[in-house]
């Protein structure tokens, strides 16, 4: 049996969206290895403790440290881990998602060099990322896909006869959210009839910004706050244009998600989004912060039926790539 240990932020059951340490440890459990996970403490010092004691607690009994690695303040706590698996000699595997790492190799290129150089593998779960890295020099990659279980996930084909914008992301001010709701107050001022669901918890005070917003431009948004997978996918039942409005982004699987559900997407053109979504054959790409655009592709979405759904079925084909039982033989490859 491999030994893991997994680090990362488990903080789902503090009200923050579930994030690849829970979905993906427990997938390789049931795989057959033995999944240690750190760390689900709130306090981001007490947190990042945890998860350098469990190093020290675990490093004569695993065989591999996974580090989820983002480009916020986790880029720290993969930085401090990374080089204390260094002083015990234990096989690291960076797992990328931030948007913005290639900013972050860039800018602190010798703690770059420090942690991505002597792991044992960069995994990288986009092509976007993927190819960064390549460009910088590192050639200890592998490519392997964020996943989902497309069982899970019914494709439904969706009229527009009444605009239905769904928007899925935590509030953070790098997913632009107060696009979507400007995005709404738009098409209003144009005559359509139009509606917006906002699903997602509060990252950064980002939440009340775009509800003081939603009030000032007299638009009425429906805010479910944080909904599990299942929930927030009936919900999406009811909806038929998925928009992501991010500045900064890498592969999201919420977008992943809804284009196994059916849903059309409009995205912006930033990160790792045109190495998923290749525009206007599977989905739409803009400029970021870009509201004419975003306006001009639902009308699109609106006046082009067959196209629309064109875009959707070639989406779910791309997506059922993304499935597990596809993805796991990389994993196990990997790690056996």
């Amino acid at each position: 049996m491999t030994n893991l240990l997994y680090i990362g932020n488990k903080l789902s059951q503090k009200g923050k969206t579930k994030t690849t340490i829970e979905t993906m440890g427990s997938l390789l459990e049931k795989e057959g290895f033995s999944v240690h996970i750190s760390s689900s403490k709130q306090n981001k010092l007490i947190r990042l403790c945890d998860m350098l004691f469990s190093v020290v607690r675990h490093r004569n009994s695993v065989d591999y440290v996974l580090i989820d690695t983002y480009s916020t303040s986790n880029f720290y706590y993969a930085y401090l881990t990374s080089q204390l698996c260094r002083w015990f000699k234990l096989k690291y595997m960076p797992i990328l998602h931030g948007g913005n790492l290639p900013k972050r190799l860039k800018g602190f290129p010798k703690m770059s060099v420090q942690i991505f150089e002597n792991a044992f593998k960069n995994v990288a779960p986009s092509l976007y990322l993927y190819a960064h890295f390549k460009q910088a020099g590192f050639t200890n990659l592998e490519y392997i896909p964020n996943n989902i279980a497309i069982k899970n996930y019914v494709f439904k084909m969706r009229p527009i006869d009444e605009v239905k914008l769904l928007w899925v992301r935590s509030f953070s001010k790098f997913y632009n959210p107060q696009l979507a709701v400007r995005l709404l107050k738009a098409l209003k001022d144009e005559g359509i009839k139009a509606s917006l669901c906002m699903i997602g918890p509060d990252n950064d005070g980002s939440l009340s910004k775009t509800k003081e917003l939603a009030r000032a431009l007299q638009v009425d948004v429906e805010f479910t706050g944080l909904l599990s997978k299942e929930d927030w996918h009936n919900k999406a039942r009811d909806f038929n244009i998925f928009i992501n409005t991010t500045n900064i982004d890498n592969t999201p699987v919420s977008v992943i998600e809804a284009m196994a559900l059916g849903l059309p997407i409009i995205s912006t053109n930033v990160g790792g989004m045109p190495y998923l979504i290749e525009h206007g054959v599977d989905g739409i790409l803009l400029e970021p912060n870009n509201l004419d655009a975003f306006k001009l592709a639902v009308k699109h979405f609106i006046n082009n039926e067959e196209v629309t759904k064109e875009m959707c079925i070639k989406a779910r084909q791309k997506v059922e790539q993304f499935d597990w039982n596809i993805v796991k033989e990389k994993w196990k490859a990997l790690l056996c």
